[in-house]
């Protein structure tokens, strides 16, 4: 017979693993999108201060 606490612990390196792609992924997608970002920003920044 299982214990309870046994069954609900679920797979912690799974979820690791997951959380670490996750991870990685959002760090590589920030620095393709960074530049461009920030163009867009400063370009919006510029035209309020026109106004």
């Amino acid at each position: 017979m299982k214990s309870k606490v046994h069954d609900e612990r679920g797979d912690v390196p799974g979820w690791v693993l997951i959380t670490l792609m996750t991870a990685g992924l959002v760090v590589l997608m920030w620095s393709i999108a960074a530049p461009a970002l920030r163009t867009v920003f400063e370009q919006a920044l510029n035209k309020v201060s026109t106004f």
